[in-house]
């Protein structure tokens, strides 16, 4: 009894852990985002009308002494931060609610005030998911160290390109077009993030170095999340030896340097993927919605909470960087309105802006659609798992 209790409990948290873990790791990136823009508007003196958790029917919520109403949704898929004068969730600006306001509500309008301040307003979500990356990088840094491991190539894979220049087993890579490196890790994202690229790598070979140009070429492999793992390699493997594996204690300053290296990592590593897929070196099969993000969730979840962390690290970067593109809607295309209201010294009209927003929102669609679209193999393994 004992043991069929445990393995039905046991099943019971397999199909849970995807919902919870996404849930956690989605909700702490949205309240940070959204909190980076309530923080601001609140200190330029906006006034806030809702703070949401989440789309659709209130759950739960109340009001703060400021008169905010602080509210969690139904659908647990963003957030946003209305503020008083604003068409809409996506902060429209309506100027019919701004003239019938008295001048004291004119005071807490968004739209009423100056142009930097309502940039300074948008551009502090984005600023807040790239803080909480850092912040959560450098802390595992402080806590687990930075890992050494010597970039020494332990095996070369016959018909794969470091075989075909001459890669040896015993080699040690010293940099990569003329940049030193420090150690195996860094040797990997250069040649994950550089398909079809020619590289020069600088080998430590008998006392000497010579250079071997190599081109990474993309391999498929099983993967859980979709079926099919795309990885950009060269064939060479690295130390495995436990023995010749260390770590490095850092300090919290060095921590901090690190955590902003690994977010630029990721940052720059998007675009070059986003490149690659626009000059058909990569697949855009990669890209995925809601669905991957629970997917990837749950078996990240299952490896431990570091794991979890590192995630929502990692999603944060990601829905900073995304919502700084130039698409009206999100917060870049606000930005690239106020940027032309700056030259201008006016704003758009606001039909302009409407056709704007019309545009983002078919994009943004249009991009949810293709991202579902991809996620439909994860799709059809969940209703496998229902019978």
């Amino acid at each position: 009894m004992a043991v069929l209790t445990t393995s039905i409990f046991g099943t019971i948290w397999g199909y849970l852990s995807f919902p919870l873990a996404f849930l956690f790791v989605l909700t702490v990136v949205v309240f940070v985002h959204e909190m980076g823009h309530f923080l601001v508007a609140r200190w330029c003196g906006v006034t806030v009308q809702t703070f949401s958790i989440g789309f659709g029917k209130e759950v739960w919520g109340f009001y703060d002494r400021h008169g905010t109403r602080w509210r969690l949704a139904w659908i647990p898929l963003g957030g946003y931060v209305k503020f008083m004068d604003d068409e809409n969730a996506a902060s429209a600006p309506s100027r019919d609610a701004l003239d019938r306001m008295t001048p004291e509500q004119r005071a807490g309008a968004f739209h009423a005030k100056p142009v930097w301040q309502r940039a300074a307003v948008v551009a502090a979500g984005p600023i807040a998911n790239f803080l909480l990356a850092i912040a959560i990088f450098a802390i595992i840094y402080s806590i687990v160290g930075v890992r050494l491991t010597e970039a020494r190539v332990d095996e070369v894979i016959p018909d794969t390109p470091a075989a075909k220049v001459g890669f040896k087993p015993g080699d040690v890579i010293a940099a990569i077009d003329g940049t030193p490196i420090s150690g195996f890790n860094e040797l990997q994202r250069i040649v994950g993030t550089s398909p079809g690229r020619s590289l020069v790598f600088t080998v430590k070979r008998d006392g000497g170095l010579i250079d071997l140009t190599a081109v990474p070429e993309v391999r498929e492999d099983p993967g859980d999340v979709t079926g099919i793992n795309r990885r950009v390699v060269i064939g060479i493997k690295g130390v495995r030896r436990p023995q010749e594996v260390g770590t490095r204690s850092v300090g919290p300053i060095e921590a901090v340097g690190l955590g902003i290296s690994e977010t630029k990592f990721i940052v720059t590593s998007t675009l070059g993927y986003l490149a690659d897929v626009v000059a058909g070196r990569q697949k855009a099969d990669q890209l995925g919605g809601p669905i991957r993000i629970a997917e990837v969730s749950g078996q990240v979840a299952k490896v431990g909470i570091e794991a979890l962390i590192h995630l929502i690290a990692v999603l944060s970067v990601s829905v900073g960087l995304i919502n700084l593109f130039p698409i009206p809607l999100l917060d870049g295309g606000h930005l690239m309105f106020y940027a032309v209201e700056a030259i201008r010294r006016r704003p758009l009209s606001e039909r302009s802006q409407e056709i704007g927003f019309r545009i983002g929102l078919a994009v943004v669609l249009s991009l949810m659609v293709f991202a579902t679209l991809n996620d439909i193999p994860i799709l059809k393994k969940w209703l496998s798992w229902l019978g």
